[in-house]
């Protein structure tokens, strides 16, 4: 595939999302959020093509054109005054509809990837425009570190020292949650944002056990209330042992815990499968091109160690 550009993204998770009820001219409710990259990664392939094209593997339920990859090639190259004349393939491990940011992530990498063949920075100020305007935690993927976002979750406040933790992802079912229905419910009966400046303070000072102590998603009770089996998930895993926190990310109806180690990660994973969820065992952080992550699509199950 000579030419081909590729590109590694991986998921996040939210060690604080704080929703507030007013919206922006967009629709999207203004957010609080802290996310670092979780080591459970998708594979981004852009190559130049007469035209445009999308595919992903496996394939999703939607339209290539409807996907966040398609309009991210669109939107950049009227941005940068190019035809978008790119074949992008996606090689899917991050489960959707999770709260991993799947759908985020691939949109990012494709930014990454066609940056990198167009010769553009992935920072760009063009460039960082039309990751806002694709989607929430689109920004995120540009350069995935550990930060604080505003905004609709789009706009960085500030970043984090890197932070590698083990940590176990745990979803109670096959075909996710919908993100518009939690927001949905929240609107109907979500609690006011609580506060970060803790975990902030805990993450510049590589505080493991106060970070793990400072995990807030006022969003999670819509999750729980949408799927009472991911509020399940969520207690099991706190019960476990080895486990420092646990906590749904985002909308759901994926849950993480961060871990005393690798072995408690392992452990939690191995049961979890028992018990019939799904489950990656796997670590905080992420460098680009050196995922450790063995996935097997078989039993959708990974370990980063």
């Amino acid at each position: 595939m000579a030419g081909a550009v590729v590109v590694t993204t991986p998921c996040k998770v939210n060690l604080h999302l704080g929703v507030h009820r007013e919206k922006d001219e967009r629709g999207y409710h203004r957010v609080d959020s802290v996310m670092v990259p979780v080591d459970l990664c998708d594979v981004v392939t852009v190559e130049r093509a007469p035209a445009l094209s999308v595919r992903f593997e496996p394939s999703l339920e939607v339209a290539p054109e409807r996907t966040g990859v398609w309009k991210a090639a669109v939107l950049l190259a009227e941005a940068l005054g190019r035809q978008p004349g790119v074949s992008v393939s996606v090689t899917c491990h991050i489960p959707e509809r999770a709260g991993l940011g799947g759908s985020s992530a691939d949109a990012g990498a494709a930014i990454r990837a066609l940056c990198e063949l167009w010769g553009v920075e992935p920072l760009d100020p063009r460039v960082v425009a039309v990751a806002r305007r694709v989607g929430a935690d689109v920004a995120f993927f540009l350069c995935p570190e550990p930060g604080l976002y505003g905004g609709a979750g789009d706009v960085l406040e500030r970043t984090f020292p890197a932070l590698e933790v083990p940590i176990a992802l745990v979803m109670p079912r096959e075909e996710g949650g919908s993100t518009v229905a939690a927001y949905a419910e929240f609107d109907r009966a979500g609690a006011r944002p609580g506060g970060y400046d803790d975990l902030c303070s805990a993450l510049d000072a590589s505080d493991v056990s106060l970070v793990a102590a400072r995990l807030h998603n006022n969003l999670a009770p819509a999750a729980r209330a949408l799927c009472p089996e991911s509020g399940e998930v969520e207690a099991w895993l706190r019960g476990r042992p080895g486990v420092l926190a646990a906590q749904i990310t985002g909308s759901g109806t994926c849950s993480f815990a961060l871990c005393e180690s690798v072995a408690a990660a392992e452990a939690a994973c191995a049961e979890a499968r028992r018990k019939g969820w799904r489950a990656w065992a796997t670590k905080t952080g992420w460098l680009a091109g050196e995922s450790l992550l063995e996935y097997s699509p078989a039993t959708g199950c990974g370990s980063a160690w």
